[in-house]
């Protein structure tokens, strides 16, 4: 065997990770950092795996050993043209074996420091898992908590640009990770959701980057932020942590929400559309009468009724259960979500 193989501990000691599954198993989830070159289209992928069940391993196998040849040789012709001898290049596939296996010798038969990843995609995943099994016990976390739109996401924000360069607050952004606001609503606009998978890779990335013997700042959430689910251990342990509670008026909540959600004011249809979710809450009266204070652009109306019959209720409700500490959390007046106001607000915490 031409090539040599290398674990996880030993990521850090390659120029680039290959990632030679298809575009589409890449997108769900891959090591953070790697390139996809893949030796199967996901097209291709399919014919192979349909000509193995349905006509025989041998002769899908031909069919696939031909084209990993062809696309492979496209990779050299490109991507890996202009990589100089030392290069070293750190292969992986779904397991381990033949698709990984064959760009290895390849690489290795040119002369490159070409390593296949033991065990591939599953191995990862399965280290994935167990760290956020364990690591946010690690961590205590300082949970900003508050009615929907008092301003903890923009608290956080503030948070994480404060401080000196060496010396600044550690901020858990989950929100940012999930791609999404955490509420019926949340969705932000022409952005999708990350897969479950994906997400998992880029929470484990940043708790590792987070040093356990600094306190840690995090929005409350529920155990789920869209479609995403959080692992139970870090929601046990935001559960366990020092409460901050904010109070903003609700004026300026409303204020504040209209500006964050302004896309759906250009999309009133769209609007009324999500809010269907919340018809085994209100039911259809309450659901048609928000229905035409949209049609008649009172937005303001409509939130302030959304958070004080809906979103306050509910929110409360969870916090009061999930939060040990809550009842005696730090209590934070916040009369604007002004810039400013926020920075104030992070240099006191």
């Amino acid at each position: 065997m031409l090539f040599r193989t290398a674990n996880l501990p030993q990521l850090g000691e390659f120029d680039e990770i290959i990632d030679v599954r298809t575009p589409a198993e890449f997108a769900e989830d891959h090591i953070p950092g790697a390139i996809n070159c893949p030796v199967l289209s996901d097209e291709e992928r399919i014919a192979v795996g349909t000509l193995y069940k349905q006509v025989s391993p041998f002769e899908a196998r031909k069919v696939g050993a031909a084209l990993v040849a062809k696309n492979i040789a496209q990779h050299l012709q490109t991507r890996f043209r202009d990589h100089p001898k030392p290069w070293r290049p750190l292969i992986y596939c779904w397991r381990g074996g033949q698709r990984s296996g064959a760009m290895s010798i390849i690489l290795a038969q040119v002369g490159w420091a070409a390593h296949k990843l033991e065990g591939g995609y599953k191995t990862y995943r399965r280290d994935v898992l167990e760290k956020l099994a364990t690591l946010p016990q690690q961590f205590t976390f300082r949970v900003i908590c508050g009615a929907t739109g008092s301003g903890k996401s923009r608290l956080l924000a503030a948070l994480a640009d404060s401080g000196q360069p060496n010396n600044k607050p550690q901020v858990l952004d989950l929100e940012s990770l999930a791609q999404h606001r955490g509420s019926v609503l949340g969705r932000l606009p022409g952005q999708a959701q990350p897969s479950q998978k994906w997400f998992d890779s880029m929470l484990l990335q940043a708790l590792e980057k987070l040093d356990p013997a600094r306190p840690v700042y995090v929005e409350a959430e529920s155990s789920k932020i869209g479609a995403l689910t959080l692992p139970d251990t870090l929601f046990n342990a935001m559960h366990a942590g020092e409460c901050l509670l904010l109070e903003t008026p609700l004026e300026v909540r409303v204020a504040g929400l209209l500006e964050d959600y302004r896309h759906y004011l250009a999309n009133p249809e769209t609007l009324i559309a999500h809010l269907q979710a919340l018809h085994r809450f209100h039911g259809s009266q309450q659901l048609e009468h928000w229905a035409a204070l949209i049609r008649a652009g009172d937005f303001a109306a409509l939130v302030a009724e959304l958070l004080t019959l809906h979103y306050d209720p509910s929110y409360f409700r969870a916090t009061s259960k999930h939060y040990a500490n809550l009842d005696n959390a730090r209590r934070v007046p916040l009369d604007n979500l002004s810039p400013d106001a926020l920075k104030e607000i992070a240099k006191i915490l």
